[in-house]
């Protein structure tokens, strides 16, 4: 027998916590879809680059709004050796500063060092998820894949409403939403099997993420219309980056149980106990 006690929705993180995986997900994968179509076309992108710094920037002023003494955001770079989150703040200001080099001057050299970067910063994001042990929507090791890809897909969205996509883009945003599509079924896979989840999975099958998982299947189509020629590409761009937001928001501030007690199997008084406790 198997029983989950008091397992509750968290209240330490809200909107403005999801909103630091969205602005952060969506700004480094909007960093990495530019400097795919920058190498691949030659394309001046600088204004799009500023975008996804600008985003990077406003989900880490949620984070800071969030604290109640906001001064306190200081103490998140003390502890890099056990912290994601201190890991996540460190990149952020070689990030910035590498993504404001390239937009100053324009080289695309310049480009593989912020797009390096944004790529951390996306990688400490997931981390940061998977360090939360005791929720289990966050702790599943699968979610790391599905934050990466997330992010990557939300971001080849953002820049086909910020630029005409050129074809190299267009697969970029059809590659990247299909690995959404396979991060999130193994994550849900991995939510299932580990059976203290019921909660974050009547999440998922509510109808707000019934609905953003909708427009994430209609933007692939899309993907695939835009490539074969199609003025679809802003369409596509939209519902990849909106659904992708949802589904975050979702995760963070409806899905998050705690875990709970547990008693994995029921006690049977008088059987197995050592001698010493007066076992026969």
């Amino acid at each position: 027998m198997r029983q989950m006690i008091t397992a509750r929705l968290q209240r330490s993180w809200d909107l403005r916590a999801a909103g630091n995986f969205i602005g952060g997900g969506g700004g480094t994968g909007l960093v990495l879809a530019v400097t795919v179509a920058t190498l691949s076309t030659g394309a001046d992108l600088r204004l799009a680059l500023l975008a996804g710094l600008v985003l990077i920037g406003l989900g880490l002023a949620m984070v800071w709004l969030e604290i109640g003494k906001p001064w306190r955001a200081l103490n998140v770079f003390f502890h890099p050796q056990t912290s994601w989150m201190t890991r996540e703040g460190i990149v952020a200001a070689p990030l910035m500063a590498a993504g404001g080099a390239y937009w100053l001057f324009g080289h695309p050299a310049l480009l593989l060092p912020a797009a390096g970067l944004a790529a951390g910063f996306l990688y400490c994001q997931s981390r940061i998820l998977k360090a939360s042990r005791g929720i289990p929507a966050w702790k599943q090791a699968e979610i790391v894949p599905l934050i990466i890809t997330s992010g990557l897909a939300e971001g080849a969205g953002v820049l086909a409403l910020l630029s005409e996509p050129t074809p190299v883009v267009l697969a970029w945003a059809l590659a990247a939403g299909l690995a959404r599509e396979g991060a999130w079924v193994l994550y849900r896979r991995g939510l299932a099997a580990s059976g203290a989840a019921s909660g974050a999975l009547g999440t998922f099958a509510s109808p707000p993420a019934q609905a953003a998982r909708w427009a994430q299947w209609l933007a692939l189509a899309l993907w695939v219309m835009a490539l074969a020629g199609l003025p679809l590409a802003p369409l596509a761009g939209l519902l990849a980056a909106v659904s992708g937001w949802a589904i975050k928001a979702l995760l963070i501030t409806r899905a998050a149980f705690t875990r709970g007690a547990s008693v994995p199997h029921a006690p049977v008084r008088g059987r197995g106990l050592p001698m010493a406790l007066g076992g026969r």
